[in-house]
């Protein structure tokens, strides 16, 4: 466990556990470091050094009121990598953190990167626009944006639903797990969650997707009502060059269950290929 302290003065949060090649996880929306603890204990107990942030804004880092923006989250990690003088890295993002280390590899490059795992990634563009008539409309993220202004512990208990498609007929979610989604979204201050929703879905991502030039594994559940993956995994994967994408059948957003089995099972086995 550990802080530092970024150019505008925002202390970081982030775990570092094991030893050995660098694995760094990036989180998603409204969540923190915590939702990558059981891939971070996997990849520490098979030789490989695990790192996560909490975001700026979310969980144990800072809450400052400039520097929502994709821009500076991909900065903020490139300063994790640059203070613990991490190479051969292999980045791992979920959801916008996907959106985070694509930007981050489009912003600085992949001179201490070796890998890349975006699952259920925000990547290429989740807006509805007319070059993009894949992505939902603006109304849809203009309701988070409301839901996170007005009663947003109800808002987050809500979301918890259509995120591990508890939802869905016949669906075994336990509530710890919807709990859990809970208590770490209100660790993620007002600003930051409103200032976010911007970043995961009106963000472009075509060109960073483009400039990737390191193996990429690309995962993601076709049944996932948080970041459909019409307009995310299928248009990402052929953006990139060495691309191998994996599609869950059934899975939602967040993966348990078998679901998560299968993709820690992808994920080591990418690791060691």
């Amino acid at each position: 466990m550990g802080t530092f302290t970024t150019a505008d003065g925002t202390e970081i949060f982030y775990k570092d556990w094991g030893s050995g090649r660098p694995v760094v996880f990036s989180h998603g929306w409204p969540l923190n470091a915590d939702a990558w603890d059981p891939q971070l204990r996997l990849v520490a107990e098979h030789g490989y050094r695990a790192l996560a942030h909490d975001r700026r804004g979310h969980g144990r880092s800072g809450q400052p009121w400039q520097g929502n923006d994709m821009d500076t989250y991909a900065d903020d990690l490139a300063r994790l990598l640059e203070i613990l003088n991490l190479r051969d890295v292999v980045l791992v993002g979920h959801s916008t953190g996907g959106g985070e280390v694509v930007r981050y590899l489009g912003r600085h490059g992949s001179a201490r990167v070796a890998k890349l795992v975006l699952l259920g990634a925000v990547p290429p563009l989740m807006l509805r626009t007319e070059a993009n008539p894949e992505g939902a409309p603006a109304e849809v993220f203009d309701s988070l944006r409301e839901g996170v202004l007005h009663n947003r512990s109800q808002f987050y208990q809500d979301l918890s639903a259509p995120f591990y498609g508890a939802n869905r007929p016949g669906a075994d979610v336990p509530q710890g797990t919807r709990d859990a989604f809970w208590l770490m979204s209100m660790q993620v201050g007002m600003k930051a969650a409103y200032d976010c929703v911007e970043q995961f879905s009106a963000t472009d991502f075509t060109e960073d997707l483009r400039g990737i030039d390191v193996p990429t594994l690309i995962a993601h559940g076709d049944d996932d009502q948080i970041v459909p993956i019409g307009a995310a995994a299928r248009k990402a994967a052929p953006m990139v060059k060495d691309a191998v994408l994996k599609v869950y059948p059934g899975a939602p957003h967040g993966l348990t269950g078998e679901y998560e089995e299968a993709f820690d099972r992808d994920l080591l086995a990418f690791l060691e290929d």
